[in-house]
């Protein structure tokens, strides 16, 4: 059975994430740089002093949703079955994320872009994505029996599958694909991935004779 947060609980993270969320409109907006926490308080309809009782700077606020993204996500892939294989568990991980109706997928990946392209955000992010690699590594050990300290196998599937997502979803987003969602994009990047990242393959090109003369 879950058990449902305090209300006063409910209700504070509930202002950290519109607090959060209007921190990432403004910044796609106007530019990271432009953002100031007068202008995150006021697109969330709450003063500055409140602004500064949930985050230190408009950096955290900014991260603070890729790092509550991720851990939902974390926390879905702990839930999938215990039998289940862990690539099977993380491609309907993916696949459920990029098909969540509720969810932007592109505003969710822009967001993703917006932190690369910030030198003061990367800085942080990295601080951030050392946590939430370290959660996401220990779920994968838990499922595979491994060790994320010791074992090569956890941190090179969480990295792989990462990439294998990224790459897909970086494809879709440029709008060549014909697809309405990343998912079929998805499957067949873990698809690859399975079978070993075989070379494509490619047409036989016959070399053309010389004339006879």
């Amino acid at each position: 059975m879950t058990t449902q947060l305090p209300l006063r609980d409910r209700k504070k993270a509930a202002t950290r994430r519109a607090l959060s969320d209007a921190a990432v409109r403004l910044a796609k907006t106007l530019g990271v740089d432009a953002v100031t926490a007068d202008a995150i308080a006021a697109e969330a309809g709450v003063s500055t002093r409140t602004f500064h009782n949930y985050f230190p700077s408009k950096e955290e606020a900014i991260l603070y949703r890729f790092e509550t993204d991720v851990g939902e996500w974390v926390a879905q892939l702990s839930a999938r079955p215990a039998d289940e294989a862990i690539w099977d568990s993380l491609e309907r991980l993916v696949v459920g994320i990029v098909t969540d109706p509720a969810r932007d997928v592109a505003e969710t990946f822009a967001v993703m872009a917006l932190i690369e392209d910030s030198p003061a955000l990367m800085a942080r992010k990295l601080e951030v994505h050392g946590r939430v690699s370290r959660i996401l590594g220990e779920a994968i050990a838990d499922r595979t029996g491994t060790d994320v300290d010791n074992d090569l196998y956890p941190n090179l599937l969480q990295m792989a599958s990462g990439a294998a997502c990224k790459a897909a979803i970086d494809l879709w987003m440029q709008g060549n694909t014909g697809y309405d969602t990343p998912a079929p994009l998805v499957t067949e990047a873990f698809a690859q991935l399975r079978a070993g990242l075989p070379p494509p393959a490619r047409p036989t090109v016959t070399a053309s004779r010389p004339a006879q003369s």
